[in-house]
């Protein structure tokens, strides 16, 4: 059964490959010239080196990416789908088949994710510059307290099951197609995702598979759409996709240990500040369409 999950995420991977690739082609001449490819792929390399080690890429990518004024505030959410769907999907190939996950439990999951996804990124990616604002300030808020209460270690230990039933599974699928549309706003499922594993008793180590397998699903479908829209950029999605992808193996299989706990309050801390700008210019700009041309 992981055979074939892997062998669909890898068909859902290729499409979406095929479908960037053509769409980065066909606007060769036309990227954008405000983003600079060796700062973009620098950040992809530092968020997704720490994404495999499960602090999670989207925060820091956001708080990095405005901070060194890479992109607009409107194309964020469909930069960082875009722009970590292969360095996540190289992260589940590797978690999938390193930790033991019952399969009912992993497949519903991760099939829930992707359906919330793919309703979610149509919605998303239409919504205006200061709605984008307020949905990823007021989500890296909530982001920041999660961080927090991890630090604190006032979030659940979690149990030693490795899979769900009867309820327990319903509350985890409903849950898991809940972050997963969530994703699509640029709301990061790592952290939640533990948070939810855990409180339902399971190993917080099955949290990997689950959380990166989520991803891994869920991306291809919400990036499909975010590109057909052209609510991404072109550029800085290249740059971190490229040295994303490289800093994943780096990550996984040259890091046998790092001390992540000072990491983790920086990460807080940078995330709360760029939440509260989000928030602060978005109670600035009006509630105004995008025209095509910004796209």
């Amino acid at each position: 059964m992981i055979t074939a999950v892997l062998g669909a995420l890898g068909a859902l991977t290729a499409w979406f490959g095929v479908v960037f690739a053509k769409d980065l082609v066909e606007h060769k001449d036309n990227l954008e010239k405000e983003t600079n490819f060796v700062t973009s792929g620098i950040i992809g390399f530092v968020v997704n080196f720490f994404d495999t080690l499960g602090i999670g890429s989207f925060a820091p990518a956001t708080a990095l990416l405005r901070g060194f004024k890479q992109i607009q505030d409107r194309i964020i959410p469909g930069t960082l789908n875009v722009s970590c769907t292969i360095p996540v999907v190289t992260e589940a190939f590797i978690f999938i088949t390193a930790i033991e996950v019952e399969t009912i439990t992993l497949v519903s999951m991760l099939l829930a994710a992707t359906l919330g996804a793919y309703l979610g990124a149509g919605i998303i990616s239409k919504l205006p510059e200061r709605s984008i604002q307020l949905v990823m300030g007021v989500a890296l808020l909530v982001a920041a307290v999660i961080f927090f209460a991890q630090q604190m270690e006032w979030m659940p230990g979690g149990g030693d099951a490795i899979g769900l039933s009867g309820i327990k599974l319903i509350i985890g699928i409903v849950g898991n197609f809940i972050l997963g549309a969530l994703m699509t706003a640029g709301i990061g499922l790592y952290a939640p995702n533990m948070v939810l594993v855990s409180l339902l008793g399971m190993s917080p180590a099955t949290a990997f598979p689950i959380m990166m397998g989520s991803c891994a699903f869920l991306m291809p479908v919400a990036s499909v759409k975010f590109i057909r829209e052209g609510a991404y950029n072109r550029k800085a999605s290249l740059a971190i996709t490229v040295l994303g992808f490289v800093s994943v193996f780096v990550a996984a299989y040259l890091v046998t240990s790092m001390p992540l706990y000072w990491l983790k309050w920086l990460v807080t801390v940078v995330v709360t500040y760029t939440g509260i700008t989000l928030l602060y210019a978005a109670s600035k700009s009006k509630n105004v369409p995008a025209k095509p041309e910004d796209i």
